[in-house]
C-alpha cells in the first residue's frame, strides 16, 4: 500500500537526499513539498525545492511557508553546513517552474481535508508550518494519519546547544505546539541519526546507481562532509532527514521507545525535547503531557542498503 506523504522541508543537502529517496520509493506518493526557513531562508528553500523537483522530473506542488520563528527575531541559517545556496558548492540555476500560490500551512490543511486519514506529514525542518496549520484547522490531528519528524534529542546531547537539536531549536514555540497536538507523532532525532554516519563510498554508490539524483547528492555532499569531518579521523556525513521516510517503508529496521514529551522554550533550554519514558515518573506535569514515539536505534547496514537499492530503481 502506498503511503501518501507531504514533505515539509528546508532544502538543505540531507533534505535533497531524503526528497530524492521519497521520489524513488515505489510505495511513497509525495503529494507536495511544503517549504520552511531553516537550513536556508524560506525563499531559497522554496526555490531549492522546485529545483529538486525539476532534477527528478516530478511535477508536484511546491509551496512557500513560514519564514520566521513563532516567537522572536529572524533566525540565523546553516550556510556553514549546507553552503551559500543550500547545496554545498552547487549554485543551482533558477527553476523554470512556479510555486503553488497557497501557503505551506494552507496546502497541508487542504490536502488533509481532501484525503482524510490517509496522509503522513513528514517534517524535516523547523515546525512553523505545522503549528500554523493547526491554527488554521484545529481538527487537523483527526484528519491526518500521523506525523513523522526529523528533529529533537531525547536522550543524547543537542547539536546547536548542549540540549537542543537544530530543527527544534530554530522554532521551539512552534515545536511545543506540534508536540502537544493530539496526533500520532514519531520523532527521529539525534538519538538515532547522529549515530549513523555515511562514508564517501556510500555517496559514490548512490551516484553509481543513479547518475542524475545520486550524482547531485554526491556533489553537494562534499561540502557537507567537509563540515562533519572536522576533528574526526574518518570522512563522513549524516543524512538525518531520510530516516522518517525509511521508517514508513521499513519500520522493522528501527527500535522505538514511547514516552511523554515536553519542549523547552526558555533561554537556556530552548528547543530541548525532554522525553519521560512511560512509567518512569509519578509527576502529573509529565504524565499529563502528550505521548510520542522516539526512534533510538536502527539497523545501519540494512538502512544503507535500502537507500542504495531505492536510488537504483
Amino acid at each position: 500500500m502506498a503511503h501518501k506523504i507531504i514533505l515539509d522541508t528546508d532544502p538543505g543537502i540531507d533534505d535533497a537526499m531524503a526528497i530524492f529517496f521519497a521520489f524513488q520509493s515505489p510505495d511513497i506518493e509525495v503529494l507536495g513539498l511544503t517549504t520552511v526557513y531553516g537550513n536556508v531562508p524560506v525563499t531559497m528553500a522554496a526555490q531549492n525545492a522546485l529545483t529538486l523537483c525539476e532534477i527528478a522530473g516530478k511535477d508536484i506542488p511546491v509551496t512557500k511557508g513560514v519564514g520566521m520563528p513563532w516567537v522572536g527575531p529572524e533566525s540565523t541559517y546553516a550556510h556553514f553546513v549546507h553552503g551559500e545556496h543550500g547545496f554545498g558548492h552547487i549554485k543551482p540555476e533558477a527553476p523554470k517552474t512556479e510555486l503553488d500560490p497557497r501557503s505551506s500551512a494552507q496546502f497541508i490543511v487542504d490536502m488533509a481535508r481532501k484525503y482524510p486519514g490517509e496522509i503522513t506529514i513528514v517534517a524535516i525542518g523547523p515546525l512553523g508550518n505545522l503549528a500554523l496549520a493547526l491554527r488554521l484547522e484545529p481538527e487537523l490531528p483527526k484528519l491526518v494519519k500521523g506525523v513523522s519528524i526529523m528533529g529533537g534529542a531525547a536522550f543524547v546531547p543537542g547539536n546547536v546547544t548542549p540540549v537542543a537539536e537544530a530543527n527544534i531549536w530554530n522554532d521551539a514555540h512552534a515545536a511545543e505546539i506540534v508536540f502537544a497536538a493530539d496526533w500520532e507523532l514519531t520523532m527521529f532525532g539525534l538519538d538515532v541519526t547522529n549515530f549513523t554516519p555515511f562514508s564517501p563510498a556510500f555517496v559514490e554508490k548512490l551516484e553509481e546507481k543513479n547518475n542524475t539524483l545520486g550524482g547531485f547528492v554526491k556533489e553537494s555532499a562534499q561540502f557537507y562532509m567537509d563540515f562533519y569531518s572536522q576533528n574526526r579521523e574518518d570522512r563522513v556525513c549524516f543524512f538525518h532527514d531520510a530516516f522518517p521516510i525509511a521508517h514508513l517503508r521499513h519500520p522493522e529496521l528501527f527500535e522505538l521507545t514511547e514516552g511523554h514529551v515536553r519542549v523547552g522554550t526558555g533561554t537556556l533550554d530552548r528547543g530541548q525535547t525532554v522525553v519521560a519514558p512511560k512509567g518512569t515518573t509519578p509527576s502529573p506535569l509529565w504524565n499529563e503531557a502528550n505521548t510520542i514515539k522516539v526512534a533510538t536505534k536502527v539497523d545501519h547496514k540494512k538502512l544503507e542498503q535500502l537507500f542504495i537499492d531505492t536510488y537504483a530503481l
